[in-house]
């Protein structure tokens, strides 16, 4: 296909347009503006190293405006050189099966469209994140990087060629380079197949096993569907609102108790089914589900650590493990039982990058819903679903005996998180540098009848490349084990949104059965009283809970 290069001014950089932890989310309509996605693709192409020459993947979560975006980012690509594009059917690529095809073509990166687990549509938002050559996120340097030519962009180049066809596989070319459209999901499949027994888990869930999973109209319902459904033999209709959707359905498709509600319905309500997950909008989230009984995702880390060596891909152990910071640490002390090192990092999955590609750990987690392993460099939320089948499979129990299990070997972490979501920034920034400033004080006083032992703002020292992050999330660490964590999200575009996280410790020998939010009831009130959220945010209740 023959094309020429257009290069296109712009009146003046845009100055919004710096990434947060997981790429730059903004409203649809705000990447709808005149150039909004061009600037930043140029930016991103300017930056990326190996760009001349080199192999892209691109593809999205298909949430509105995502296959205008990849035929622009295609003509943009061929005016900066790049050899070779690969992109898939639909421009359907869940976030881990981009992971995997930047690893297994040897591409210099990524770009991933998608606002994750915020809502689509017109009205929703839109996304976009860049991995780089390990299939990682990139570095926050190469992010900085990119929000600094941004700002000072004159313009950006794109050829001017005809949309290519990805409605089925295909060779195509803009200019010199070289596009491939596949089938987004084989390579993927591929990879689960060399780290599970697919026939045992087959055999599960062709017998007297009903599972539900619920794709929330996002990317994992083809994968889930021929995962699922086609080769593992369960029964049609297992896979829920598996037709990826422009507006997800008008639903948010972030996989919690509150947006997936009616899963969590089916499963912890009645009986009819024995197993249930969902994944997020570009399927590196997961939750799960057993018959009464909500796994929370602190401990899914601590149980897929403690069983691991029933998965073939694992039979050999793990290196190590780690999880974020706010992350309970339920799987430290099944790490300590292993002898295996646990690291604790701040949140964001590049900081596991880094320790998987060292060979450090094998396993890594985020309370966030997001677990993964060394397959790939992100988190991978059907990945997780099948781990924890194949446990069930192996261990021929139910996932609350799995879990009753767990607690009287290791004991259990009560865990919650509280999000109070679209809080005004100034209120919000105004709670949070009050607590930070009140935080050396805060070391010796009462809380919830005990004692602060530490009170910091939590720094990590990459033991990788000796990087250091800094400002990572206010600690309350109590005398007896139990964590307060603040922290201010950076993945909304509307308003703040604050995150408390709270944690106690109960042994082996103790009251392992106790709902969460009343063994916690205690550290919930004394964190509102201290950091007086009601008061400062005007929330008498988090928007959610998990």
């Amino acid at each position: 296909m023959t094309s020429s290069v257009l290069q296109v001014s712009l009146d003046k950089p845009f100055s919004d347009q710096k990434p947060g932890t997981s790429g730059l989310r903004k409203s649809s309509r705000q990447f709808a503006t005149p150039h909004y996605l061009e600037s930043f693709i140029e930016a991103i192409l300017r930056v990326l190293p190996g760009v001349a020459g080199g192999t892209l993947v691109v593809g999205g979560d298909g949430r509105y405006g995502n296959r205008p975006a990849i035929d622009r980012i295609l003509r943009m690509a061929a005016a900066h050189g790049v050899a070779q594009v690969i992109t898939t059917t639909g421009g359907i690529l869940s976030t881990p099966a981009a992971s995997n095809l930047i690893r297994k073509h040897g591409a210099i990166g990524g770009i991933i469209l998608s606002a994750s687990h915020n809502p689509g549509g017109l009205d929703g938002d839109f996304g976009v994140k860049v991995n780089g050559a390990n299939g990682g996120p990139t570095p926050e340097s190469l992010t900085d990087a990119i929000y600094a030519c941004s700002l000072s962009l004159e313009g950006y180049r794109i050829c001017e060629a005809a949309p290519i066809s990805l409605d089925s596989p295909g060779n195509h070319q803009i200019g010199t380079m070289q596009v491939q459209v596949i089938d987004g999901v084989d390579d993927y499949i591929t990879l689960m197949q060399g780290l599970f027994d697919f026939d045992q888990i087959g055999d599960l869930l062709r017998g007297d096993f009903p599972i539900a999973f619920d794709a929330m109209h996002a990317v994992t319902g083809p994968y889930a569907k021929r995962l699922l459904e086609g080769l593992l033999g369960a029964p049609t209709g297992t896979v829920r609102n598996g037709i990826p959707l422009e507006d997800f359905g008008g639903g948010h498709p972030d996989p919690n108790l509150t947006y997936a509600h009616d899963l969590a319905e089916l499963l912890l309500g009645g009986d009819r089914y024995r197993f249930g997950a969902a994944c997020d909008g570009d399927g590196d989230r997961n939750m799960v589900i057993g018959q009464r009984c909500f796994v929370n995702p602190s401990d899914s880390l601590a149980v897929l650590t403690a069983n691991a060596t029933l998965a073939p891909g694992y039979a050999t152990g793990l290196s190590g493990v780690a999880r974020s910071m706010p992350t309970s640490a339920a799987v430290d002390v099944v790490a300590k039982e292993l002898g295996i090192d646990c690291f604790e990092t701040p949140t964001g999955w590049k900081f596991f990058g880094n320790l998987l590609d060292a060979g450090r750990i094998t396993l890594c987690g985020e309370e966030s819903f997001g677990t993964g392993s060394n397959h790939i460099r992100e988190k991978d939320g059907l990945w997780a679903v099948l781990f924890w089948l194949q446990i069930l499979a192996r261990r021929g129990c139910s996932v609350a005996e799995i879990m009753a299990d767990h607690w009287q070997r290791f004991g259990r972490h009560y865990y919650s998180r509280h999000d109070y979501e679209a809080i005004d920034t100034g209120a919000a920034h105004g709670l949070y540098d009050r607590l930070r400033e009140m935080g050396p004080g805060l070391v010796g006083a009462g809380f919830a009848g005990r004692t602060i032992a530490l009170a910091d703002d939590f720094s990590y020292r990459d033991p990788v490349d000796n990087s250091l992050t800094s400002g990572q999330g206010l600690r309350l660490l109590l005398n007896d084990g139990s964590r307060v964590v603040f922290r201010l999200s950076g993945t909304g575009t509307q308003g703040a949104t604050l995150r408390l996280y709270l944690e106690s410790y109960v042994g082996s020998g103790g009251n392992l059965n106790q709902d969460p939010q009343l063994a916690l009831g205690d550290l919930i009130s004394a964190a509102d009283q201290l950091a007086e959220i009601k008061t400062r945010t005007g929330m008498e209740q988090p928007t959610v809970i998990t």
